[in-house]
């Protein structure tokens, strides 16, 4: 199998790319600079600018391509890019993939669990609504909206719901890390708040369930099948790591001070999802407690 991939370098693309080339898969990865051999090839997504030849043949495509959402404090300008990252980088991808002649049979396209806006208690799957928000509505709906394109030209696309991805390589995990291991890890606001996160192992093991399954398309949540609140998370982390944890929260408006807007719909509140298409389909998780998540990664 040939498959040609976006965000090859990030913490799931490169996680991907290894499971992909050990199973026997040919990667060729979009990159922005000069290609620097024939597992590479050049794309602009914002000019437009795709290499039609390395999508041509391709028997996959997986986007993954787009800002950090939590890498720094939001700014006006880092939102923009939070938009235009996504929104760019999937019309130029769909509209190219729609225009070749021998068509990938599935365009796998990264999204975000931020689609669900603050769902409280609620339990929700992919049945449910758009919610509120500058993630849900302005970064993950028009992001999902740009695939159009590949699906209207007969193309299987599926769009990736990712929630809070655990690894000790990277991601918000990483970035804890530190504190957690000093024993100053505490809950965040009201410790309410759901994480619904997934280990980096079944993350890629769920993709590639995907790709082999031609009868899932649209959305699908990428999550464990058992969310926990924050103060659930800090206490399993500390356990974790024999560490003892703060009794006492950080105070919402610390972190308002410190992260600004992201404070308010990345970290106080929270999404409670259940990744009901992959259950549905027979997937087995490797990690469905986090506890054992924790215990595999770190």
């Amino acid at each position: 199998m040939k498959v040609t991939m976006t965000g090859s370098s990030g913490l799931l693309g490169s996680a991907l790319v290894r499971a992909l080339r050990d199973d026997g898969a040919r990667v060729v990865r979009l990159v922005r600079r000069v290609p620097r051999g024939d597992d590479e090839a050049f794309w602009n997504p914002a000019k437009g600018v795709v290499d039609q030849a390395a999508l041509e043949g391709s028997e996959a495509v997986i986007h993954l391509a787009g800002a950090g959402i939590g890498d720094r404090r939001w700014s006006e300008g880092h939102k923009r890019e939070l938009v235009d990252s996504r929104v760019e980088g999937t019309r130029t991808l769909a509209a190219a993939l729609a225009g070749l002649t021998a068509k990938p049979s599935v365009l796998l396209s990264g999204s975000a669990i931020g689609f669900y806006g603050d769902t409280g208690d609620v339990a929700v799957d992919e049945t449910a609504p758009a919610g509120e928000g500058f993630l849900a509505r302005e970064v993950v709906v028009p992001w999902e909206a740009e695939t159009a394109p590949a699906e209207e030209a007969g193309i299987r696309v599926v769009r990736l719901r990712t929630g809070l991805v655990l690894s000790g390589r990277g991601g918000m995990l990483a970035r804890i890390l530190p504190i957690f291991k000093v024993g100053l890890g505490a809950p965040l606001g009201s410790g309410r708040q759901y994480w619904s996160w997934i280990s980096v192992d079944d993350w890629v093991l769920s993709v590639q369930h995907i790709l082999k399954n031609p009868e899932m398309s649209g959305p699908v949540n990428l999550t464990a099948p058992e969310p926990v609140t924050n103060a659930e998370f800090t206490k399993a982390l500390g356990a974790a790591l024999n560490r003892p944890t703060m009794p006492l929260p950080v105070p919402g408006f610390v972190l308002r001070t410190a992260l600004g807007e992201f404070a308010e719909e990345g970290v106080l509140t929270g999404q409670r999802v259940l990744p009901r298409r992959l259950l549905d389909s027979g997937h087995a998780f490797r990690h469905t407690r986090l506890d054992e998540a924790l215990a595999a990664v770190l």
